[in-house]
């Protein structure tokens, strides 16, 4: 059986999964999922974190990549850290955005411009 990947966009996309499920074989899997987050809601998430990283709210001085991290915990996503080696410091492993669904990115950018609102910053598009 072929591996098909359908976007539920309208009806007609509707139409071409269920004809896949009904022509699907015995014990045949079916993931339905909430999409993940778009390409225009990454480019803002990396200018906001960019924004707070010159920022240094706080008092922080932490790249972009490290504060995603921070807020990714703070709204209670996974985020693995590991035990560095030869006596350093934990690091953050595994925190990727790309896995977010569309709302959960637009509760991500909604923290994150809270959190800088809060501390003053300025953000660089003029939207946040």
């Amino acid at each position: 059986m072929t591996r098909h990947t359908v976007i539920l966009a309208a009806p007609r996309q509707r139409d071409f999964a269920h004809r896949l499920i009904d022509a699907a074989p015995d014990n045949a899997v079916v993931t339905v999922k909430e999409g993940t987050r778009s390409l225009d809601q990454n480019a803002k998430m990396w200018a906001m974190l960019t924004d707070v990283s010159r920022a240094k709210p706080e008092g922080r001085t932490m790249r972009p990549d490290l504060w995603k991290c921070a807020f990714m915990a703070a709204c209670g996503h996974e985020v693995e850290i590991i035990n560095g080696i030869d006596g350093n410091p934990p690091f953050p492993a595994d925190y990727r955005s790309s896995r977010l669904s569309k709302r959960e990115m637009a509760d991500l950018i909604t923290f994150i411009q809270e959190y800088g609102d809060r501390h003053g910053v300025r953000w660089s598009d003029g939207d946040a």
